[in-house]
């Protein structure tokens, strides 16, 4: 059931985005799945607005302040504000195993997967990292997937739920690096599974372009 919102209907929780950064990409999909709306600011990472900062000082995105002024600046616990408010297609319930059991692959993803990824796509960002290493490292963990999706679907049971919707933007980054390479590697459920959900209507829904927004401008209302 959705929970109540009784603030002003003009107010809206502010949501500072980056359209490609797959933290805030895997945010923008639990809001626009739990109906739930926001005022969109996209953000340019190398001209940060001073509003971003002073709502978090870490200077990352995503970042979400509520209309009581609280700040989640986690893109899984935006996920969880929103689908636990309304959460219309289960991503919270999947069909194999708990919320925990997702919980705690998405933390191996987040883990040492990101590392590895960062060190595979930005070597340049990582000096004496070696690029072919972690692309190796890596790929344990999109084998393992693989492994897991021989059984179903989606990664917990047939139906695609939390997990499948906050580790897909992390594995096509991955696969962007060197998609020739990704392609040839022996993960065939893997690929149909990044394939349905980078198809999926939510996905498409939040990847619109936006202009980078400024003090005084209106935000985006989001979703569309």
């Amino acid at each position: 059931m959705a929970q109540e919102d009784d603030s002003p209907p003009d107010l809206k929780p502010v949501l500072y985005s980056f359209r490609r950064c797959p933290y805030a990409m895997r945010a923008r999909m639990a809001i626009a799945a739990s109906g739930q709306h926001c005022e969109l600011r996209e953000v340019v990472l190398r001209d940060k607005p001073a509003e971003l900062l002073a709502a978090s000082p870490k200077g990352t995105v995503p970042v979400l302040v509520d209309v009581d002024g609280s700040v989640i600046e986690q893109s899984l616990d935006i996920m969880l504000w929103a689908l636990r408010r309304d959460d219309p297609d289960g991503w919270l319930r999947p069909a194999r195993g708990t919320l925990d059991d997702m919980l705690s692959l998405v933390a191996e993803c987040d883990g040492d997967f990101k590392r590895h990824l960062d060190g595979y796509k930005y070597p340049e960002r990582h000096p004496g990292r070696d690029a072919p290493a972690h692309r190796e490292q890596g790929a344990l963990f999109l084998a393992r997937l693989d492994a897991r999706l021989q059984a179903s679907r989606c990664l917990h049971g047939d139906k695609f739920a939390l997990t499948d919707i906050a580790i897909a933007p992390f594995v096509r980054q991955f696969a962007q690096v060197d998609a020739a390479w990704f392609h040839a590697q022996p993960w065939p459920r893997l690929r149909e599974w990044l394939t349905a959900r980078l198809n999926a209507p939510v996905f498409g829904q939040v990847m619109d372009k936006y202009p980078p927004w400024r003090a005084g401008d209106s935000g985006i209302r989001f979703p569309p």
